[in-house]
């Protein structure tokens, strides 16, 4: 997605320097206390400059971006996809994307051969960008609360992928959406989780998502894939880890194969 940053430094330096210009041009009329001022204010303007461009000035969502972009499970996916298709063959055709920024995982999927792709964003797309519009206005991405039943009936998909939204999900809200994406599936569930350790942009993340996301062990999925009578998919596992090690491929996310509910 394009994202515009704002450049409030800029505005800083013009109407800053406009007062001081009669002190520099009279060394009589200066005190050191002005001197002393006049470095201490460039030094800020310097140091305000430099930052702006790195996004910390220019908005919360382009630090998130920044930050997220190392870490972003959704990313990862997109990394992934070949791994996938060796892992869940003829499964691969009918694929639901859940998480954030997934106008990127469905346009990326739909340039696989015989592979149809949908996508659910968690959240508001602000600044989607024309082809994100174009697959909003095709219904083949929708914008829907995933703490609530998702618009699809049972077996909707094959396979059904989530990203970077469960990070965020209390265990309350997660009884109810985990299920219901084992519902809409019929071969399989992959989820894509952050790693403990992993840090985001708190500032910015708070801003989008409401609250910090919730970076969980494997141990502790695995014992929440029991409570909900999920069971891993093993032979996806085997398939995707054999393809992985053929390439040295390493998530930087945790993954988990998942059958459907039958």
């Amino acid at each position: 997605m394009s994202r515009r940053q704002v450049n409030p430094s800029r505005r800083f330096v013009d109407s800053g320097s406009i007062p001081f210009a009669g002190a520099l041009h009279s060394k009589s009329r200066s005190s050191p206390l002005l001197s002393i001022g006049l470095v201490l204010l460039g030094a800020f303007l310097l140091v305000a400059y430099s930052y702006s461009g790195s996004g910390l000035f220019g908005g919360d969502k382009e630090a998130f971006s920044k930050v997220e972009g190392d870490f972003s499970c959704t990313l990862e996916v997109q990394r992934a996809i070949p791994f996938l298709k060796k892992a869940y063959g003829d499964s691969m055709r009918k694929v639901l994307h859940v998480g954030p920024d997934t106008c990127s995982v469905v346009s990326k999927l739909l340039k696989e051969e015989e592979t149809e792709a949908w996508g659910v964003e968690p959240y508001d797309i602000e600044d989607a960008d024309g082809n994100c519009k174009s697959l909003v206005h095709k219904s083949i991405v929708r914008v829907a609360d995933i703490k609530f039943p998702l618009p699809y009936r049972p077996k909707s998909f094959s396979l059904v992928i989530v990203s970077d939204a469960l990070d965020y999900l209390s265990p309350k809200y997660l009884n109810k959406t985990l299920p219901d994406l084992a519902r809409v599936s019929s071969d399989g569930l992959v989820i894509f989780a952050g790693l403990p350790g992993q840090q985001k942009a708190k500032v910015a993340e708070l801003s989008k998502f409401g609250r910090p996301a919730k970076m969980r062990s494997s141990s502790w999925w695995i014992r929440y894939f029991v409570q909900t009578s999920l069971e891993e998919n093993e032979a996806a596992i085997k398939k995707f880890d054999q393809a992985a090690a053929k390439k040295s491929y390493k998530p930087a996310c945790q993954v988990f194969h998942l059958n459907s509910y039958h």
